[in-house]
């Protein structure tokens, strides 16, 4: 049995022990003004129709962004009804916050392989019938928020690993590449004022991918496709090669066409490799938060669509669903910024 001492001891040992386990303390001076104020041009942030009765989440959303991407409520998956049908109430009222705000609205997504509504399913076949629907579909949902600042046209069109480009319901019935060029044009048909995307991800991760991306970009221009903006996800984990990020977005640059980082996340939880302790993969995704700010604004002024974030609080973030221990984006759970949220505002500096 230990004496009284004896414990003591023993206790003071255990404390410091703990005391050097614990992560130090972050000496990273975050800045007190909003984000966007922090930046010559937009920065956005995904939201769902829901979030905006938490007064908090509307308050910190409102504070620190200039445009809204509704999160998945203005995708088919919600708005096309079994009955062929249309419900716009939810992006209604996302719309309808970014108004009274003073907020961009941003679109996502009219055309995405993942996606194929039983009312398309049971549609007749045939092109002709078939393709009115497809039209009817992105001329309504288009002219329903006429004025958005853009929207993504067709999302996620490449292959995983770059060979060719993805199946869909679309490329079947309207022809793979064919179906693409017609979202466009009947895009622009129904508001000329938007800048219309392209948009994909995991370009920073596989070069195979970009490439793809890149000679797809090239073909829908020489074919007279009204692309007018270029989409780069930048969902990235936190052992990422430093300069992906910047790489990626310098390539999709040349083109000359606005670009927009439009989902951007770093998941912790998903880092694997030679990164092992929190801190380090903490240390990691700002330094890659920074670098995506930095390539973004070092762009020329008239390509600097804007920069989006794919989620405000963590608990907020998709990844979170995926693993509840992941903290991606740039406020924690309690809506305090991050070290994160340091790392981008010091990358949209000059």
């Amino acid at each position: 049995m230990l004496g009284l001492h004896s414990r003591r001891a023993v206790i003071a040992s255990a404390l410091a022990l703990a005391a050097c386990s614990r992560p130090a303390k972050s000496q990273t001076v975050i800045p007190d003004d909003p984000l966007k104020s922090l930046a010559d041009f937009p920065v956005g942030c995904c939201v769902q129709a829901g979030q905006l009765d938490d007064p908090d989440f509307a308050a910190l959303l409102a504070r620190h962004f200039s445009q809204l991407t509704p999160e998945w409520e203005m995708k088919m998956e919600y708005i096309v009804q079994p009955d062929g049908s249309f419900q716009f109430d939810r992006p209604d009222r996302i719309a309808g916050f970014a108004r009274e705000h003073g907020l961009r609205l941003y679109g996502t997504t009219l055309i995405w392989y993942a996606q194929k509504p039983d009312a398309f399913i049971h549609l007749d076949p045939s092109r002709a019938t078939f393709g009115q629907a497809y039209d009817n579909y992105i001329a309504g949902v288009v002219g329903r928020y006429q004025g958005a600042a853009g929207w993504d046209v067709v999302n996620e069109p490449v292959a995983e690993d770059g060979n060719g480009w993805r199946q869909s319901l679309w490329a079947e019935r309207l022809g793979d590449f064919d179906h693409m060029v017609r979202a466009f044009h009947v895009a622009e048909a129904a508001d000329p004022t938007a800048t219309l995307f392209i948009n994909d991800y995991n370009l920073e991760s596989l070069p195979a991918k970009l490439s793809t991306y890149q000679r797809l970009i090239e073909k829908l221009l020489a074919a007279g496709a009204p692309v007018s903006g270029i989409g780069c996800q930048t969902h990235a984990n936190a052992d990422l090669a430093p300069g992906a990020i910047a790489h990626a977005i310098q390539a999709l640059a040349g083109f000359g066409l606005p670009i927009h980082v439009s989902e951007m996340d770093v998941s912790v939880a998903r880092a694997k490799g030679f990164l092992t302790s929190r801190v380090d993969l903490e240390t990691r995704q700002a330094r890659l938060y920074e670098e995506a700010g930095h390539a973004f604004a070092s762009l020329p002024p008239k390509q600097r669509f804007a920069f989006t974030v794919w989620g405000l609080r963590d608990k907020d973030s998709w990844l979170h669903g995926e693993n509840a221990g992941d903290t991606p984006v740039l406020f924690d759970d309690a809506g305090e910024p991050k070290p994160a949220f340091a790392a981008l505002a010091k990358g949209f500096q000059p």
